[in-house]
């Protein structure tokens, strides 16, 4: 069976190694990305099943990239995690189509139990 690809997409590298860590130890093949454009880069080479998405990135919103991902692969399962939760943010991010909201600190039973879920709606 093949594996799943995620990727991953922060500017905090901590989060990064840790997520990375724990979703390789699922099993799941995962790449990172610190911007939006290097995230972009990457779906232009890879085919991705779930992406991680952060919603404050150094270069744009999380929500401009969860468009563009929408534009590119729309199958792609798209989660966002934010460190500033807020209604009109979670609205804005369900509205574009994201299949989840997670705040920071995320809850890592939460991360997987999603993570696995979405995973199965292929």
């Amino acid at each position: 069976m093949e594996k799943k690809r995620i990727l991953i997409v922060d500017d905090d590298k901590s989060i990064l190694k840790s997520f990375t860590q724990i979703l390789q130890q699922e099993g799941y093949d995962v790449d990172t990305a610190e911007t939006g454009h290097e995230a972009i880069e990457m779906y232009r080479t890879r085919q991705y099943a779930l992406a991680l998405l952060d919603i404050r990135l150094p270069d744009m919103e999380g929500t401009e990239l969860l468009k563009i991902i929408n534009g590119h692969t729309p199958r792609t399962h798209k989660i966002i995690i934010t460190g500033y939760p807020s209604i009109d943010s979670a609205l804005n991010a369900l509205v574009l189509e994201a299949d989840a909201y997670l705040t920071k600190p995320v809850d890592i039973q939460e991360l997987l139990e999603t993570v696995r879920k979405k995973l199965k709606e292929e």
